[in-house]
């Protein structure tokens, strides 16, 4: 009963979740629909946390989205013992990398007065989620090895299962729990979704693409212009 709820139902309320909730708060709540931006609070720690960060973890969820659409492809890539072993090295390196970053922008969020006072507690589970995510994915690169060649085996057809509406749980219900929380990590982000700055995500700003080009003036008072002749 307990794998039916985390591995076959909880999947599909994530995924309704974020369509739902996403949508609600897009139309009642526009100016939320942001990453609500420090930047103008501090900028230096904010570059040091932010790049690592993001880029780290965007080229570990595309690896994860590419051996889940094309795995095949990914493993045939895996078969090969060398491969295997880069795919390992780039993908812990990749994941130190956004730990280092996230704990940047953490320090950051919550040494300076100004930043702690504009967290939310909404902020402070996703963070504290991002950081565990974080973690148990390089614990799991770290204590069970090759996650590259047995991921192909036991996530990727529990979730084609799930694309195609035939959940078949076993294939991840008997794994470590520890890697149980770590698979299930992509729907709870999912879930946390719309409640959080990860809306941010999808504010694609479209509208930019075809309006009309912006004229700005700038003008000086009298007094300061005659100043500066």
């Amino acid at each position: 009963m307990f794998n039916l709820v985390l591995f076959v139902a909880f999947p599909y309320v994530a995924v309704v979740l974020a369509v739902v909730v996403g949508v609600y708060r897009f139309m009642l709540h526009r100016f939320t629909y942001s990453s609500l931006s420090t930047e103008f609070l501090e900028k230096r720690k904010l570059f040091w946390g932010s790049v690592p960060f993001h880029y780290g973890i965007i080229l570990i969820l595309l690896a994860h989205l590419f051996a889940i659409i094309f795995s095949g492809t990914w493993k045939y890539l895996v078969s090969d013992t060398l491969r295997l072993y880069t795919m390992e090295v780039i993908g812990l390196s990749f994941a130190i990398w956004a730990l280092l970053g996230l704990l940047v922008l953490l320090y950051r969020r919550f040494s300076d007065s100004r930043i702690r006072s504009l967290t939310t507690p909404m902020d402070v589970v996703l963070l504290a989620f991002l950081l565990w995510q974080i973690g148990s994915g390089i614990y799991i690169a770290i204590f069970n090895r090759w996650g590259a060649q047995w991921f192909t085996t036991t996530a990727v057809p529990w979730i084609h299962s799930l694309l195609v509406l035939q959940p078949k749980h076993e294939y991840v219900s008997s794994l470590p729990l520890v890697i149980r929380i770590h698979m299930l990590g992509g729907f709870i982000l999912l879930a946390l979704f719309p409640f959080t700055r990860l809306v941010h995500l999808v504010s694609f700003p479209l509208p930019y693409l075809w309006r009309p080009y912006q004229v700005v003036r700038w003008y000086k008072r009298a007094g300061q212009a005659k100043r500066e002749g």
